[in-house]
């Protein structure tokens, strides 16, 4: 069921920013998943936005490295980790077909961690359909929030654990 943003929906958001300042510290498993259709250039763009000390915890339990997203001192190690998680954590199809996610990078700002994807080229939007399991595998409470832009329309919807996938129509 897509909504729009209700209170529902508002609340692990504002949780998500309001405790962006204690990264080791927050009560709620929350990420935003934003996929945004850009027409002119005829791309999707997606941005993950996970907390940083929850990602490092799953990209070293999964990968048996030693991960530090903030002080990176191993770039190159730290995106082929990010890309490997995120790519077999995150899927899209768009009007029915399943499309390749192109990982351009991350960055961090301390308490989250932001991963930028596209998916080009992309023409018309009428269907976009989502698979997000991020962090599932670190947490039974883990909420993923998707909102997904196309047309300067956006839909929003939140997938509860185990809840992976959702449909968006335009």
């Amino acid at each position: 069921m897509v909504l729009s943003l209700n209170k529902w929906l508002f609340l692990p958001v504002l949780a998500f920013g309001l405790l962006s300042a204690e990264p080791s510290a927050h009560p709620f498993h929350v990420s935003v998943v934003t996929v945004n259709h850009n027409a002119p250039d005829k791309n999707l763009e997606i941005t993950c936005k996970l907390f940083t000390d929850d990602f490092e915890n799953i990209l070293e339990k999964k990968y048996h490295q030693k991960v530090n997203l903030v002080e990176v001192s191993n770039k190159s190690l730290m995106d082929s980790l990010v890309k490997k998680y995120i790519t077999s954590h995150l899927g899209i199809a768009v009007n029915g077909k399943r499309v390749t996610l192109s990982y351009l990078g991350f960055e961090n700002d301390g308490a989250s961690t932001y991963c930028y994807l596209e998916v080009h080229p992309t023409l018309a939007v009428s269907k976009i359909d989502v698979a997000d399991s991020l962090l599932y595998d670190l947490f039974d409470d883990q909420v993923n929030i998707v909102h997904v832009i196309v047309g300067g329309k956006r839909k929003s919807n939140k997938l509860n654990y185990p809840e992976s996938n959702l449909s968006i129509q335009f």
